[in-house]
């Protein structure tokens, strides 16, 4: 016994990258003109690119113990 109209329509939309690029996919994302335009994708996130800057953890320990550590 399936229920009837609850599951939102799933149509064909196009991603546009933040380079330019497309890609054609299927969701149930409501876009007007069916064009979906993503700001963040692979190319220019820091996690997926050589600009990730990482705080070492010696880093951190250092910043803390000047912070909080014992006063000499």
């Amino acid at each position: 016994m399936a229920k009837k109209d609850i599951h939102p329509e799933y149509n064909e939309i196009t991603v546009l990258m933040s380079d330019g690029s497309e890609v054609k996919t299927r969701s149930t994302m409501n876009t007007k003109d069916g064009v979906y335009r993503a700001e963040v994708d692979s190319k220019n996130h820091p996690f997926f690119n050589e600009d990730l800057k990482m705080i070492t953890t010696a880093g951190r320990v250092d910043k803390f113990n000047k912070r909080y550590g014992k006063k000499s």
